[in-house]
This record gives structure tokens, C-alpha cells and sequence, in this order.
């Protein structure tokens, strides 16, 4: 898959969620983790994170939103359920994305909205629990960017394969010093 992308949430305060997004994160192959306002007893990866995903991603904590400090073109991408979300099998997923959730008892901060670049939802009829949230991003991410075979219209393997990776030709540049030549 092409591009990176990070998960993080807002506000945190439960120990067990943190614990299952940071492992469902390393399992989907994010590049980093983070938290915003993260309650101060959670900081760091709880005993449900049974991958042990801080030894194999970076995890950021910023205090605020202010303080938030992704990498240049990094697009912010809130999941939170509002009138204006864009629907998330309908979302277009930025190569370069930072996903962020709200808490678990509360919605995204007006100022974490407005920071975002695209807020999405997740089409289901009322909240559900933040870890299974961002479990469902990273499957859509995944599922949208990966390298799969079409899904099959009826019911079963897909029919034609996925195809195979084709490497475009080298690039001349006329006028070009190459180092060591």
C-alpha cells in the first residue's frame, strides 16, 4: 500500500481501548499512533495491548490540539457521527492520513474539528466503542488502498485476480550529473 497513515484519539480515559486501538494499529500497519488530552494515567500502552505495539510504532502524546504536530501534507481526518460527515464507504482515503476518534463518552472537540481536513462516518445507527471505531477506518483504509482484486458481485471469490504490479520505466532527466560518475 502507498502512502502512511497514524490513528490516534482525543480525550481517552479508558485503559482498555487505548490498549485495543494502539494493537488493532500495528496490526493494520499504521505508521504511528497518537493521543490528544489523553487522561495522564494512560499514557502508555495498557496490558490489553498484547502486541507490544510501542516497540514496533512511534506514539505520540500531545497535550492539545495546539500542540499537535503531524508531518507536513499530513491530512487530518476526524471520525465523528455529524450532519455534514462524509459517509466512510463513500470517503475517498488521503495517501498521507492521520485518523483521530473522539472519546469515549463524548464527540470530537469543536477545536479538533476544525482542524480537520475531512470528517467521516461510520454509517451505523448510534456510537459505537472507540476501539472497534478505528478498527473499521483501518479495515476501510486497507481494504481501499490495498492491492485486492475486485469483489465479486455474486457471492464467493472474486472471478478475475487482482493484477499484477507493473514498475514504469527509468526516468532520463537530460543534463543530470549522476554522484559517483
Amino acid at each position: 500500500m502507498r502512502g502512511y497513515f497514524a490513528i490516534g484519539a482525543e480525550g481517552l480515559s479508558k485503559r482498555m481501548n487505548l490498549g485495543t486501538l494502539m494493537r488493532s494499529a500495528h496490526a493494520f500497519g499504521a505508521n504511528f499512533f497518537f493521543t490528544v488530552d489523553a487522561d495522564q494515567k494512560i499514557r502508555k500502552a495498557p496490558p490489553s495491548d498484547t502486541s507490544k505495539s510501542p516497540g514496533h510504532l512511534p506514539v505520540f502524546t500531545w497535550d492539545s490540539v495546539d500542540t499537535m504536530d503531524l508531518p507536513r501534507g499530513c491530512q487530518l481526518v476526524g471520525i465523528e457521527l455529524t450532519d455534514d460527515s462524509i459517509d466512510l464507504p463513500s470517503f475517498g482515503h488521503p495517501l498521507q492520513a492521520a485518523y483521530v476518534l473522539g472519546p469515549e463518552r463524548g464527540s470530537l472537540s469543536p477545536e479538533m474539528l476544525a482542524r480537520c481536513d475531512h470528517v467521516v462516518k461510520i454509517p451505523t445507527k448510534f456510537c459505537i466503542n472507540v476501539a472497534m471505531a478505528g478498527a473499521i477506518v483501518m479495515y476501510d483504509r486497507h481494504r481501499a488502498l490495498g492491492r485486492y482484486a475486485e469483489r465479486s458481485i455474486t457471492a464467493g471469490a472474486p472471478k478475475i485476480e487482482r493484477p499484477k504490479h507493473v514498475s514504469g520505466g527509468p526516468v532520463m532527466r537530460t543534463g543530470r550529473k549522476v554522484p559517483g560518475t
